[in-house]
């Protein structure tokens, strides 16, 4: 099977990219686009949640930390009660979902 050479790697991107059929460089294909073409404007509702989700936390940083410690130092021991028990809450409400 012979590889076809229409598709070239376009330089620094990583990504590939095919010729037209006039044989047009991407760089050509592009030249009459302005710079203004490529940026993005926010609502202001969608800056104000990016705000919000950037200050806070989706784990305790303090909590994982102590963990790590706690797992280094051979000190960490799981609760397997309170594991069975969560697992056991997890499969009722996939039941549960299920016959919805």
């Amino acid at each position: 099977m012979k590889i076809n050479d229409s598709i070239k790697k376009t330089p620094g991107l990583g990504i590939a990219s095919t010729q037209t059929g006039a044989n047009k460089s991407p760089e050509k294909a592009d030249a009459g686009k302005t710079s203004s073409d490529n940026n993005v404007h926010l609502s202001s509702q969608l800056q104000s949640l990016a705000g919000q989700v950037a200050g806070s936390s989706v784990f305790d940083t303090k909590k994982v930390g102590e963990i790590k410690a706690a797992i280094a130092n051979g000190q960490f021991q799981v609760d397997a009660e309170k594991v069975a028990d969560g697992l056991m809450a997890t499969v009722k409400d996939l039941i549960r979902k299920r016959k919805d």
